[in-house]
């Protein structure tokens, strides 16, 4: 503020600001009031800039082919690193966490199994739907606000983002953590052009020297704290993989047909996980309910009609099969 400036123009410049910072604190709650209102369990935000501690961590693990055959994780590498280059006029990361923690489970328990998340309607279109919803609230609140949501489906370093706006913390599993809530819930973003009120991150790691998820881990998978090998995860390898599985993880596999649980099932901080209240993630009626006969002898109708509106569907029926058949054979020799 120049030092000559006049007294009473001194004062409304002041006014101003205070109304400035009064409408950011304002608008920063009735978004996160919203957010609860949708369904999402955590909401904070973060000022858009670049993440120049991810920066060095990301090159290393591309550079270790850690990504295996997901090429795209290669791709727009300044872009995952800052948001201002995805949105026009970027200054604020809204984070998101939607929970979908259940104690539903296959009810043959000698079954290839599917990860939690995969019961339920496909996330992505189920977190999309809110984020578009928030945003239209957004502007009807605030006015035009622009701005884009983004579920898994952009270059977009997640956990980063919400370990910044406070969510949690980046575990040695590389999942974030929520000190009251544990880590079943996934991550999602707006990205507007609006200046807010910004949360002040955590800075306390409560893994501790607990390395329950490194010890359970199949396939070695995590190959130091906070390390996640991607070309070794049950979840890549059942999903993302798009040739055969490599024979080296024959046995190896826990009986996973679609995703992995392993890490999150062990990790101590999973027995505050509570149970989520989002009527899409309720699984349908049949999935729960076949048996290991029923998994090797699935037809492609069956598949379409169990997995209609599901994450799975990511993998195919030809992926499904593979995997099943992978874990057959595993048992046999």
């Amino acid at each position: 503020m120049p030092i000559n400036m006049d007294p009473g123009f001194q004062f409304c410049f002041v006014l101003s600001l205070w109304r400035m910072q009064q409408n950011k604190l304002a608008y920063s709650q009735f978004i996160k009031d919203e957010a609860k209102h949708l369904g999402f369990m955590f909401c904070g935000i973060a000022k858009a800039d670049f993440l120049e501690e991810e920066a060095p961590r990301l090159e290393a693990w591309l550079k270790k082919g850690m990504h295996g055959e997901m090429q795209y994780m290669e791709n727009h590498f300044d872009k995952r690193l800052d948001p201002r280059l995805l949105v026009d006029g970027a200054k604020s990361v809204i984070s998101l966490g939607l929970n979908y923690y259940t104690e539903d489970a296959q009810v043959d328990a000698s079954s290839p199994k599917i990860s939690k998340y995969a019961y339920g309607t496909d996330y992505h279109h189920v977190t999309k739907d809110k984020l578009k919803q928030l945003l239209e609230v957004i502007n009807e609140k605030i006015g035009e606000v622009g701005g884009r949501a983004f579920v898994d489906s952009a270059p977009v370093l997640d956990k980063a983002w919400a370990k910044k706006a406070g969510l949690g913390w980046v575990a040695k599993n590389t999942n974030l953590i929520n000190q009251k809530a544990g880590s079943f819930f996934f991550l999602a973003e707006l990205i507007v052009d609006i200046e807010l009120e910004y949360d002040v991150a955590p800075t306390a790691d409560h893994c501790g020297t607990c390395t329950r998820c490194i010890d359970a881990c199949p396939t070695d998978a995590i190959v130091a704290p906070y390390i996640v090998d991607g070309s070794r995860c049950i979840s890549y390898l059942t999903i993302e993989l798009k040739n055969e599985i490599p024979k080296e993880f024959s046995g190896k596999m826990d009986n996973w047909m679609f995703g992995c649980d392993v890490c999150q099932d062990v990790c101590p901080w999973n027995k505050f996980s509570v149970l989520n209240t989002e009527p899409s993630f309720t699984p349908p009626p049949d999935l729960l309910q076949l048996n290991k006969k029923d998994w090797d002898e699935i037809t492609e109708d069956v598949f379409q009609k169990v997995f209609k509106n599901s994450a799975v569907k990511r993998t195919k029926f030809s992926g499904l099969k593979r995997n099943i058949s992978f874990l057959k054979s595993s048992k046999n020799n």
